[in-house]
């Protein structure tokens, strides 16, 4: 597929700056080692249930909490490390809301802690279930399924994701951790994860270095969109028992800085998809039809695109209203709701904060269409002059030869012919 020069000039134009100035990035605010507190809790051990024994509860007071919250009994339970390992110990079974519910075979995580009614001795008690069998397990299922998919593509993809991790555990986390600016670590954080990821998945092609001048310019957008309406809006950042948390134990934390780097980033993870969708919808295109000029190329691929952001909006906000599901629930069930109602409760930050996150994300997407679409017509056609047409176009199609017919067929058309005149 020819490639404009101009296109080519300004692919290098931005993306070499853009690599260069990221990579300074992340050399200028690299963390260090981060200071953490040493873990002053009850140690944590493992262990397996090899027998359960559940009995009805006694009678409690009205004050004490829902009945069907309230579990007794005892579990024998095997512990596999810590000064105890290899003795069957006996614990009582968890209780209250959200607490396991124990069975013969199950991997438990156990706590380790003093005995009130004994003085000096030890307990130990269920907190969790183990799952890391069962989560490598997952994760071998879903990168087989991948390959076996994608092939080469789908293991590029796989390091691609890898990449993403990694720049997020190593870099982004904690350099927030560490006091830098939470809107300038995610810019730089996604800035790599783009570079890095849009290349190594899909090759270094004319249409993904489209996507990628496409995906930059729409995540700036976005960016400026989620400054705009945090500032608007008076966001403070702090609106969960989480952020209020983060801010006791991390107190150097700008938390409305992470409210916007959660923007940008969570941006990021739909803005390629969108992008390289469309710098490859027009590459097909124009191979398909040759013939096809810039504006011809822009206007199909954007109908392309007009079709994958009406679904992409949606997925969004069902994305947002599942991982806000409780908030929802206890907003609506609330003192809120009372007092108000709806419109009361669409007012506070906490929800608030998730419209915003909606709304400045679907604007950087359907902003991404136009802007990817023109970029990679004109990589492609390089203006709106038409396509050159050569000895590289194909010819067009001929009409087909007329049969020969033997004699007895010519005769059976022939006393078709007269027949079907008779009848006229």
């Amino acid at each position: 597929m020819p490639v404009s020069r101009h296109a080519t000039r300004l692919t290098l134009a931005i993306v070499v700056p853009a690599a260069v100035l990221t990579l300074i990035g992340l050399i200028l605010l690299w963390p260090g080692k981060v200071a953490s507190e040493p873990w002053t809790g009850p140690p944590h051990f493992t262990g397996v249930v090899t027998a359960v024994n559940q009995i009805t509860c006694p009678p409690q007071p009205p004050e004490a909490g829902p009945l069907q919250l309230q579990v007794c009994g005892t579990a024998a339970v095997r512990l596999d490390d810590g000064p105890d390992a290899g003795k069957t110990i006996e614990t009582r079974l968890p209780t209250g809301a959200g607490a396991p519910v124990l069975a013969v075979g199950d991997d438990v995580i156990l706590v380790q802690g003093e005995n009130l009614d004994e003085p000096g001795a030890q307990v130990y008690d269920v907190i969790d279930h183990e799952r890391g069998t069962q989560l490598w397990l997952l994760l071998v299922v879903f990168a087989l399924t991948v390959i076996a998919f994608g092939r080469w593509r789908g293991l590029t993809a796989l390091a691609g994701l890898g990449v993403t991790f990694a720049v997020l555990l190593m870099f982004v986390v904690p350099a927030i951790l560490q006091g830098s600016s939470p809107l300038l670590v995610a810019i730089v954080g996604s800035a790599a994860i783009m570079l890095v990821v849009l290349y190594l998945t899909h090759g270094f092609t004319t249409p993904t270095s489209m996507a990628v001048l496409g995906t930059l310019l729409s995540l700036a957008l976005t960016g400026v969109l989620a400054v705009s309406s945090t500032w608007a809006l008076k966001l403070t950042g702090v609106a969960d028992e989480q952020a209020s948390f983060l801010t006791i134990q991390y107190g150097n934390v700008n938390m409305l800085g992470l409210l916007l780097a959660g923007i940008i980033i969570g941006a990021l993870g739909v803005l390629d998809d969108v992008t390289v969708t469309q710098a490859y919808t027009v590459t097909e295109l124009a191979a398909a039809n040759p013939a096809m000029r810039f504006i011809e190329l822009y206007r199909a691929a954007s109908r392309v695109g007009r079709a994958h952001i009406t679904s992409v909006i949606n997925t969004i906000v069902l994305a947002y209203a599942g991982a806000s599901l409780p908030l929802l629930l206890l907003l609506t069930a609330g003192p809120g709701q009372s007092n108000g109602g709806w419109l009361e409760m669409i007012k506070s930050e906490q929800l608030t904060q998730e419209i915003v996150r909606s709304i400045v994300g679907t604007l950087g997407l359907i902003a991404a269409v136009p802007i990817t679409t023109a970029l990679a017509a004109f990589a492609i056609r390089g203006g709106l002059a038409p396509a050159p047409t050569g000895p590289s176009s194909p010819p067009p199609p001929s009409a087909p030869k007329p049969r020969r017919l033997d004699p007895l067929e010519a005769a059976w058309e022939a006393d078709s012919t007269d027949t079907w005149r008779q009848t006229r």
